[in-house]
């Protein structure tokens, strides 16, 4: 008769043993919600054959394994989750999205403006804190080009992402509000950002400018597009929509207070350096 430790390695193997015949096929989610099934039916009859078998004082002890692989599991996925020091810069071209990330790896404008193509990627300390002492986890930032085409980047790092940051020009803000409230709309939608809860800075950038648009003003105007993209958006068909959520409070105004996850809104100035509360927000997903 086997021991409970035995047992519990008979429940994982029968398992395992079914789940590794279907390594590497290529299913669709229907296919694979029906082989889930199956699974499960073929592992309740022999965990059922198993559990007639065993005396009581086994079963109790394979249970207890059990329960315990499950929990631990559990928490290392938890922990995983936490523990992501990503951060992703994005938002329109010509936002300053790329500034803004030497700023925080160099504390450098690198003279100015920058057109990126490629995503810009590196894990350091922030600039800021590296005269301090004692161990200070470093970032994982990425900047994501604006250019509509490459776009479709932001969804190889977003699932991983401790915080988003969402750049917009605050001084050709007017002319750039329609197609930066799309943009932002796309990403309070996604999949990966609800489910996950993912916290979402509007960093305004430029505010060096005595031309650039306050936070405030920013907030309002992106609201009220957002607002129209919700209306108009409701009378297209199911097969037209790519995202799988929907916006805001249907039947009232839109505010970002509706999201889900965490939306916050800063100013910042990537040429002069002034990057502290983009600082406070990576500091406050990313800890110490």
């Amino acid at each position: 008769m086997p021991n409970g430790i035995d047992l519990a390695q008979a429940f994982m193997l029968v398992l395992g043993g079914d789940a590794l015949g279907s390594v590497g096929e290529e299913m669709s989610m229907e296919n694979l919600e029906t082989e889930l099934k199956i699974h499960v039916q073929k592992l309740m009859v022999k965990a059922q054959e198993l559990i007639e078998k065993t005396p009581p004082n086994q079963l109790y002890a394979a249970i207890a394994v059990i329960i315990f692989t499950v929990l631990l599991f559990i928490i290392l996925r938890l922990f995983k989750r936490e523990s992501s020091n990503t951060i992703v810069l994005t938002g329109l071209s010509g936002s300053g999205k790329t500034v803004l990330f030497y700023q925080l790896r160099d504390g450098s404008s690198h003279q100015g403006t920058v057109t990126s193509m490629e995503p810009n990627e590196g894990i350091f300390v922030l600039h800021s804190e590296t005269i301090k002492k004692g161990k200070i986890k470093p970032i994982h930032v990425v900047d994501v080009p604006g250019h509509s085409r490459l776009r479709t980047k932001l969804d190889d790092y977003v699932p991983k992402a401790a915080g988003i940051v969402f750049v917009v020009d605050a001084v050709e803000f007017l002319p750039n509000c329609r197609a930066a409230a799309e943009y932002l709309y796309e990403i309070l939608t996604s999949a990966s950002v609800v489910k996950r809860k993912i916290p979402l800075l509007i960093l305004c950038n430029k505010v060096e400018k005595v031309t650039a648009h306050t936070k405030e003003f920013v907030r309002k105007q992106l609201e009220k597009e957002i607002d129209k993209l919700r209306a108009s958006r409701t009378v297209v068909s199911d097969a037209d929509v790519t995202n799988e959520f929907t916006l805001g409070t249907p039947g009232e105004t839109f505010t970002f207070s509706q999201c889900l996850n965490q939306v916050t809104i800063a100013e910042a100035s990537g040429l002069t350096g002034d990057v502290l509360q983009l600082e406070d927000f990576i500091r406050g997903v990313v800890k110490l």
